[in-house]
């Protein structure tokens, strides 16, 4: 049994705690529209400039946030609620809000860091309800972020009927993903109106999918399968018997399918495209717990697969090169507490 235990966590706050501040090195998404805009990321950005670019930085954030919620008593909690205060006010967010409404930004972040903006607010949400918790600022928190949330909340709203075809890829364009990390904020701050468009889109993107080709995968800088993700977020739009349909439809032969379960090989961990592969894994047992209980593949089969792909990069997670550490406690937290509902038998991860 891996599970996420008090001094793994505190390891992780600690390394959240450091790259969230940290300014260089720096890989901007950033639009030039004149050479008034030729500043420093920390002046783009007021509130997510550190930890190497603009996304990392916010789901650096929401790690931050996870830990302290299912870790009250976190050593690092009074500093994880300074960083909070120092990055999330009404003032950084302004900010962050000015720089969006420049000319010819409607696309920054798109999708990724849009579906991650809207899963750290809703963790702050979250974060409000907890006791013991919620003394700390965690309102304040919530409150202040809420603008740049609706902000991006909006902008799915006005692309989203716009997007004739998904992204498929496995880097940060994959559509399937930020969906799937759109809907865990629906559920948390009640958006009907973009759960119902998420919904629709998933079936005019991937509903008619037959014969999934994982064999193609991974890409060489992958860090999320693009298949198993689709599965993931149909599995949250297809109700009962009619995903096991669509699954038998979508499934990929056997011989494909093992592509999956056997964890991909990680050649260089200093290079920072490849080991975006140590992701793919932990992104891999995060989609495989969402859809284990509604596929075909025998339970004991994936259990193995999920003890493998955790065996071969969790212990990367928080060492190593700064292309690594910036943003791979992210993930490691999505495979560790990430579904709600779990495996059953003695290899869950609770």
């Amino acid at each position: 049994m891996i599970a996420l235990d008090a001094a793994t966590a505190s390891r992780y706050a600690r390394l959240a705690l450091k790259n969230i501040v940290e300014p260089w090195p720096h890989k901007l998404d950033h639009l030039i529209n004149g050479p008034e805009d030729l500043t420093a990321p920390r002046v783009q950005h007021p509130a997510f400039w550190g930890s190497y670019d603009w996304h990392s930085c916010v789901h650096m954030h929401w790690s931050l946030a996870r830990l302290l919620r299912l870790f009250p008593d976190l050593p690092e909690r009074n500093a994880t609620a300074a960083a909070f205060d120092a990055h999330l006010n009404r003032d950084t967010i302004a900010g962050e809000l000015a720089y969006l409404a420049q000319p010819g930004r409607g696309s920054f972040e798109r999708p990724y860091g849009w579906g991650w903006l809207l899963k750290l607010a809703a963790e702050l949400v979250l974060l409000t309800r907890e006791q013991g918790t919620a003394d700390l600022g965690a309102k304040r928190w919530a409150e202040a972020i809420a603008p740049l949330a609706t902000a991006f909340h909006d902008r799915f709203i006005e692309f989203l009927p716009r997007a004739d075809y998904p992204n498929r890829a496995g880097t940060h364009g994959n559509s399937a993903f930020a969906l799937l990390l759109a809907l865990d904020a629906c559920a948390v701050t009640a958006s009907p109106a973009l759960t119902q468009l998420i919904h629709r889109k998933a079936h005019d993107w991937f509903g008619r999918d037959r014969r999934y080709p994982a064999e193609y995968e991974p890409s060489g800088s992958d860090f999320l399968s693009a298949g198993l993700c689709e599965a993931a977020l149909m599995s949250r739009v297809v109700d009962g018997c009619d995903y096991a349909d669509w699954w038998q439809a979508f499934r990929p032969t056997d011989a494909a399918l093992a592509t999956w379960l056997a964890p991909a090989k990680v050649s260089d961990r200093i290079d920072p495209q490849i080991v975006h592969l140590d992701g793919l894994n932990l992104s891999r047992v995060w989609c495989w717990r969402m859809i284990a209980a509604q596929t075909d593949v025998p339970r004991e089969v994936i259990e193995r697969a999920i003890d493998a792909h955790l065996a071969a990069s969790l212990p990367h997670v928080a060492v190593g090169d700064f292309g690594a550490t910036h943003w791979l406690a992210s993930f490691a937290l999505l495979a560790l507490t990430e579904p709600v509902v779990p495996l059953a038998g003695p290899a869950a991860l609770n």
